[in-house]
C-alpha cells in the first residue's frame, strides 16, 4: 500500500485547499524592477511610522530571546488607546490567525457558522477548519442602489439557527469595500441570541470616513458575545510583521488564550506595533492621503467608463460586467498587479489597491490597452 498523506488528514482538512497568494511577487519584483505596480494586496504604500522602524532597530539585539508571551506592553498600550481592559485583548499573528482561533475555540462539527457571500475569504476557511456547517447568506444584489455586494444584515439575522455558534462580519468588507453603519449593527446585535458570537472584522477601520460608521467596540458593554478584530497590516503599514488583535469580553478572551499559540507574535513585531500605535499623527496622515488618492483614482476610472463600487478602504472594486480574468492577465503582462475575484465568486471584478500616484497612473495607462487585448 502506498503512502497517502492526504487520506490521513482529518475530515475538515480534507475539505480545504492551500491558501493561494496569487502571483509570485518576489519573482515579479526581479522581472519588472521599479516598473512593477503592486496593487493586489491592500498594503499601505506610505509605509510604517519612523517610530516603528526605530523600535525594530532597537529590538534587534533581543532576537536571541523569546518575545513576551503575554504581549503585556502592547496590550497595555492598546487598552489605553481603545478604552478597554487589557484582559479584553488577545493578540495574534495578524487578524487572520485570530479569526481562525475563534472558530477553533468555539466551533465544532455540531454547530453552524454564518457569514455573507463575498465576505472575507478567511471566514469560510475558519469554518471548514473547525468542521462546522457553513451557512453562506446571499449578499445585497449587484443592482442595489447604494451598497452592491454588501452584507444583507436582515438576511443574515434570518439565517441564524439554534445551533449557530458564530457570525462573521467585516466592516468595511474585503473584497467589496462595502460597509454598514452603527445603527444597522445595533439592530442586528439586538436580534442575535447570547449563545451566538458575533465577530466583526475591522481591518480597515482607520480608513473610514462614512457618516454614521464608527466602530463595533462601542457595543461591547451591552453585548458580551461580540468580538472585534483589527490589524496593524493596513493603515499602520506593518503587513510584513503580522500583528493583529481581538477585543471582546474578558471571559471570551480567556477562552481564546487557552488555545493561542505561545509566542505567536514575534519580538520585533511587538515593539513595532507599540511604537506605531503611539504615532497616531502618522496614521492620520496616511489615511488622509489614502482618501484623496482613492477619490482621485475612482473618479478617473469612472470617467474612463468603468463601474467602481463605493469603498471605505484602501482599495476599490471594479465591476467590468464580464469575465475579468483576461483583463487581469493583460494588466499583469504590463507589470500591473491587480487581485482577481473569481475565488470570491466575483468573476467580473478586479480589486485594485490604492497605490502611489505613479502606480495609479501606470494602472490607468495600462487599463485601455489591457481591455483591447482582452476583448471578446
Amino acid at each position: 500500500m502506498s503512502f497517502d498523506a492526504a487520506a490521513l488528514a482529518n475530515a475538515a482538512t480534507r475539505r480545504l485547499a492551500a491558501y493561494d497568494p496569487g502571483h509570485d511577487l518576489p519573482a515579479l519584483r526581479k522581472r519588472f524592477g521599479s516598473a512593477l505596480a503592486e496593487l493586489g494586496s491592500n498594503e499601505n504604500p506610505l509605509g510604517p511610522s519612523p517610530l516603528a522602524l526605530a523600535a525594530i532597530d532597537a529590538a534587534l539585539g533581543d532576537v536571541l530571546r523569546y518575545p513576551d508571551p503575554k504581549a503585556g506592553a502592547l496590550k497595555a498600550a492598546l487598552a489605553a488607546h481603545l478604552g478597554v481592559d487589557a484582559a479584553q485583548i488577545t493578540v495574534g499573528n495578524g487578524s487572520h490567525e485570530l479569526l481562525m482561533l475563534i472558530a477553533q475555540c468555539f466551533a465544532d462539527p455540531g454547530v453552524s457558522i454564518v457569514f455573507s457571500e463575498f465576505g472575507f475569504a478567511v471566514f469560510p476557511i475558519a469554518t471548514a477548519a473547525s468542521g462546522a456547517q457553513a451557512i453562506r447568506v446571499p449578499a445585497l444584489p449587484r443592482d442595489h442602489a447604494s451598497m452592491p455586494f454588501g452584507h444583507d444584515l436582515d438576511a443574515i439575522a434570518h439565517a441564524l439557527r439554534a445551533d449557530t455558534r458564530i457570525v462573521y462580519l467585516a466592516n468595511p468588507n474585503n473584497p467589496t469595500g462595502t460597509w454598514f453603519d452603527d445603527d444597522a449593527l445595533q439592530r442586528f446585535l439586538d436580534r442575535v441570541p447570547p449563545t451566538t458570537l458575533v465577530v466583526v472584522d475591522e481591518a480597515y477601520r482607520e480608513y473610514v470616513t462614512a457618516p454614521g460608521l464608527t466602530s463595533a467596540l462601542q457595543f461591547l458593554p451591552k453585548h458580551p458575545n461580540l468580538i472585534v478584530t483589527r490589524t496593524f497590516s493596513k493603515a499602520y503599514g506593518l503587513a510584513g510583521l503580522r500583528v493583529g488583535y481581538a477585543v471582546g469580553s474578558s471571559p471570551v478572551c480567556a477562552v481564546l488564550e487557552r488555545l493561542r499559540e505561545s509566542f505567536n507574535v514575534n519580538g520585533l513585531a511587538l515593539a513595532a506595533a507599540q511604537a506605531a500605535l503611539a504615532d497616531q499623527a502618522h496614521v492620520e496622515r496616511a489615511c488622509a492621503w489614502n482618501l484623496g488618492e482613492r477619490n482621485w483614482l475612482a473618479e478617473r476610472l469612472r470617467t474612463a467608463g468603468f463601474r467602481v463600487l463605493p469603498s471605505q478602504t484602501n482599495f476599490v472594486l471594479i465591476d467590468f460586467g464580464r469575465d475579468a480574468a483576461p483583463i487581469e492577465r493583460a494588466l499583469f503582462e504590463r507589470g500591473v498587479i491587480a487581485r482577481p475575484m473569481g475565488g470570491y465568486g466575483l468573476r467580473d471584478c478586479l480589486r485594485i489597491s490604492v497605490g502611489t500616484r505613479a502606480d495609479n497612473e501606470r494602472l490607468l495607462a495600462a487599463m485601455t490597452d489591457s481591455l483591447a487585448d482582452a476583448a471578446p
